[in-house]
């Protein structure tokens, strides 16, 4: 199945907790046996437990494709070493470090948040080897919150407009789509992660968003 449902940790904010990057699907630590099976089932990416600064919310504060990893300033030593056995890695500072919710990307491009200064964007675009352009999403600075991808499409904040959408195709090279998650929340990078094939979307998600999302991101 192209689509799956559920909760980690107890919560519908699955992208908060889990970041996939490349070839791999970061998970907190915390998680238990049964749901790293049934997660490494359904994407069958190489798995890899983690905790960032000794935080779970992975999918908050790590973004990347296969080429390089963007984290936030609070890993460690220790966690930087294990990231960059998955690639190069660059790491956000200056207190506006949330790589999660402040970058998409796929294997074409990446969409940073207006709040990372430009120099910070130019070194984002070299470490994930591709061209990366600031933008907002419906008006707002959390663009990785605000929309999920994959190599195929991306999912939008309703309220995306028309000249954001036209810089982010052009930059990530796919289609955007709207759309909600979790009967009707617009912070669908929040609550889904997803690679080429598959997706994990927050549990109460309806039948005609999860519908909306396979179409998006092309998983049928």
């Amino acid at each position: 199945m192209a689509i799956s449902t559920g909760d980690i940790l107890g919560h519908t904010q699955v992208g908060v907790y889990l970041s996939v990057v490349g070839n791999t699907l970061f998970y907190p630590r915390s998680l238990d046996a049964p749901a790293i099976e049934e997660i490494e089932q359904a994407f069958d990416l190489e798995m890899a437990p983690m905790f960032i600064g000794g935080s779970a919310l992975l999918g908050s504060l790590i973004r990347g494709n296969k080429k390089g990893i963007a984290v936030a300033d609070i890993a460690t030593e220790e966690d930087l070493d294990a990231l960059t056995s998955f690639g190069e890695v660059v790491i956000l500072e200056s207190g506006v470090n949330a790589a999660g919710n402040l970058i998409e990307c796929n294997d074409f491009g990446a969409v940073v948040s207006k709040s990372i200064p430009g120099p910070g964007v130019e070194l984002i675009g070299e470490v994930l080897g591709v061209n990366a352009i600031r933008s907002r999403v419906a008006g707002q600075d959390t663009v990785g919150s605000l929309m999920v991808a994959n190599n195929k499409g991306i999912l939008a904040h309703p309220d995306i407009t028309a000249y954001e959408v036209e810089q982010i195709q052009s930059v990530m090279e796919v289609d955007v789509m709207v759309g909600t998650v979790c009967f009707g929340s617009p912070h669908v990078g929040a609550a889904c992660v997803t690679n080429d094939t598959h997706a994990l979307v927050g549990s109460g998600s309806t039948g005609p968003e999860l519908n909306r999302i396979e179409d998006a991101l092309y998983l049928i």
